[in-house]
Order: structure tokens, then C-alpha cells, then sequence
């Protein structure tokens, strides 16, 4: 989880601080090569909408980045503005569950993994 310090800044802010400006490119000239209109990207740059799939590509694309950076920007993001409102407090984690770790794809890990299959499998042929 995210640490609740200061807030991460949002993707919208770093395009127009680190991309657009240092570049001299209008919104309306970023936009027409983004292929998308003056309106999304001025809400995108405003913080009123966030980076989706297709526009961490198109970013990616001109910019000459990746479309993980811009995923990755806007999941810290989102995860660090979702943990103030969640309340976690009273989630227990649930029994038999290992602590898992992480690699490149989350993995969770399970005890009995052969008592889940069957389960599965019994659940499956109902």
C-alpha cells in the first residue's frame, strides 16, 4: 500500500509541466497529434479525467515514453486517492490465505491449493 504522505501528482499535471511546456506545444496542437479533441486533453491536463489504455499509447507515442509510465502514474494515483476513502480497518484477512508475494503478475498464494482445485472442481460439475 501506498504511503499517506504527500499526494502523488497526477498524470495530467507532469504532461503539461514536463511535455507540453518544456516543448512550447499548444493544447490544441498536442491534442490534433494525440488524435483526440482540445476538450479531453484540457480535462486530462486539469485533472477532471484520468489516463485510460488507449491514451497511456497515444502519450507513449509521442512522447517517445511508455504506456507503463502513464498507467503507472495514474494507478499511484488513483490507489493513493482510493486509500484515504477505503476504510480497511475492519477487514480481516481471511484464514488459510499465505501472505503472498509479488513478481511481475500478482500471485496469491493458498495453503491447501489441493482443497481449493477440488472445490473448484466440485463446483464446476454442479
Amino acid at each position: 500500500m501506498l504511503k499517506r504522505g504527500m499526494p502523488p501528482i497526477h498524470p495530467g499535471q507532469i504532461l503539461k509541466e514536463m511535455y507540453l511546456e518544456p516543448l512550447g506545444l499548444s493544447q490544441g496542437d498536442a491534442a490534433a497529434n494525440l488524435g483526440i479533441t482540445r476538450k479531453t486533453l484540457s480535462q486530462l491536463i486539469n485533472e477532471h479525467q484520468g489516463i485510460s489504455a488507449e491514451m497511456a499509447l497515444r502519450l507513449a507515442k509521442a512522447f517517445n515514453t511508455t504506456p507503463e509510465l502513464w498507467m503507472n502514474m495514474q494507478w499511484t494515483f488513483d490507489l493513493w486517492n482510493a486509500g484515504k476513502k477505503v476504510q480497511l480497518t475492519k477487514i480481516k484477512v481471511f484464514r488459510g490465505v499465505v501472505k503472498s508475494h509479488t513478481t511481475k503478475t500478482t500471485t496469491i498464494e493458498v495453503k491447501s491449493a489441493k482443497k481449493v482445485a477440488k472445490k473448484k472442481s466440485t463446483i464446476s460439475h454442479a
